[in-house]
C-alpha cells in the first residue's frame, strides 16, 4: 500500500504546491455543527441533491428559488399536510423540474425527516450523533429509510449539509486502487465500501485530517487534473 503522505505529495505537485492544495481542501467539517441545521434545510438539501442527480447542477441551482416557493420552503409538516392534488399539480409547475418520481421523493423524504426529528429532536441532531467513522452505515441507512438517497446522492447530501463526508467519485476510487486497495473500479458492494471505510479510518487516525480532506486529496492526486476554479465549483461550499 502507498502511504497517504505519498498520495498527498502527488496531489500537491499536481495542483501547484501545498499552499494551493490546502486552499482547495476548504474548511474542516465539524459534525457537531450539523445539529443546528433546521429540518427544512435538511429536506431542501435532500431535494436539491435528488433533483441534481443525472442533471446539470447549474440549471437546478438557477431554478432553486422556484423550488423553495413551490415546495413551501421545504417545511416537512406543511408538506405532509398537503392533499394529493397539491403533489399532482407540481408535476406541471414550471417553477421546478417536472420529474414525477423526484417530486414524489420530496413527499417521502418529508415523512422521513419528520419521523427522524420526532425520534431524535431534529434530523440534524440525528446526523450529528452518527459516528464519523461509520459513513457507510449512515449511507446505507439513508438509502433504506429515505427516497432516492442511495449512492452518490446520499454522499453529496451529507457533504452539502456539513457532515464530514467522503465522496466515492471515479477519481477517488482510482486513487485507492492505485494505492493498492483491492476494490472494484466502481465500488458499490458492501465489501468494497467496508474496505474503503477501514482504510480512511486508518488514514484519519494517522494524519488527523477530516474525511472530506482525505477524500479531496485522493481525488486531486490522480485522473483529470481539474483547475482550481473547476474544483471550487464542485465543492458545494
Amino acid at each position: 500500500m502507498k502511504s497517504f503522505a505519498e498520495i498527498r505529495k502527488r496531489a500537491a505537485a499536481r495542483k501547484g504546491g501545498e499552499a494551493v492544495l490546502n486552499r482547495l481542501l476548504g474548511p474542516a467539517a465539524d459534525n457537531a455543527d450539523v445539529a443546528g441545521v433546521a429540518d427544512d434545510r435538511m429536506l431542501s438539501t435532500m431535494a436539491a441533491r435528488v433533483f441534481s442527480a443525472g442533471f446539470v447542477w447549474s440549471v437546478i441551482e438557477a431554478k432553486w428559488p422556484g423550488f423553495e416557493e413551490a415546495f413551501l420552503g421545504f417545511q416537512p409538516k406543511a408538506l405532509l399536510f398537503q392533499p394529493d392534488e397539491f403533489w399532482h399539480d407540481l408535476a406541471s409547475d414550471k417553477r421546478i423540474v417536472r420529474n414525477p418520481q423526484k417530486i414524489r421523493s420530496v413527499r417521502d423524504n418529508a415523512a422521513f425527516v419528520e419521523q427522524t426529528s420526532r425520534e431524535h429532536g431534529s434530523f440534524g441532531k440525528f446526523l450529528a450523533g452518527w459516528p464519523a467513522n461509520d459513513q457507510i452505515g449512515l449511507m446505507a441507512y439513508l438509502a433504506r429509510q429515505g427516497s432516492r438517497l442511495g449512492g452518490n446522492t446520499g454522499q453529496y447530501f451529507l457533504r452539502w449539509v456539513g457532515w464530514d463526508a467522503f465522496i466515492v467519485s471515479a477519481d477517488f476510487a482510482l486513487a485507492l486502487r492505485d494505492a493498492g486497495l483491492e476494490i472494484a473500479e466502481h465500488p458499490t458492494s458492501k465489501g468494497d465500501l467496508a474496505r474503503i471505510q477501514a482504510l480512511l479510518n486508518q488514514w484519519h487516525g494517522e494524519t488527523g485530517l477530516p474525511y472530506r480532506h482525505l477524500s479531496r486529496i485522493l481525488s486531486m492526486s490522480i485522473g483529470v487534473n481539474h483547475s482550481a476554479e473547476e474544483i471550487a465549483a464542485r465543492m458545494g461550499e
